[in-house]
């Protein structure tokens, strides 16, 4: 580090990033940001869909046990994959309703 640069202080990762962003003609984020009431509401969604998730793993996990041929194997690898994006995209949905205004 130049000693200029511990004269002024060392700038927090997230001021860097804000100066990067800049640099290149993105402006700042305004606003007063998230009320702890909200953050707690998306942390608690967050670990709802985290437990549903870790549910169908297990339940995945058991079917894949007893697929017989690689037919239903499939077959049930694509119903996992749709339930975790299911379960994704309402989290996803869930947290960008409490976040907007209004």
């Amino acid at each position: 580090m130049a000693r200029d640069d511990k004269t002024t202080g060392m700038k927090s990762a997230y001021d860097l990033a804000l100066e990067r962003l800049e640099e290149q003609g993105i402006e700042r984020p305004h606003g007063e940001g998230l009320s702890p009431e909200v953050r707690e509401q998306i942390a608690e969604l967050r670990n709802q869909s985290e437990a549903k998730l870790a549910e169908l793993e297990i339940l995945f996990r058991d079917s894949l046990k007893g697929a017989a041929d690689l037919s239903e194997r499939a077959k049930v690898e694509e119903e996992y994959a749709e339930d975790r994006r299911r379960v994704e995209e309402r989290r996803d949905r869930d947290i960008e309703r409490l976040r907007s205004p209004g």
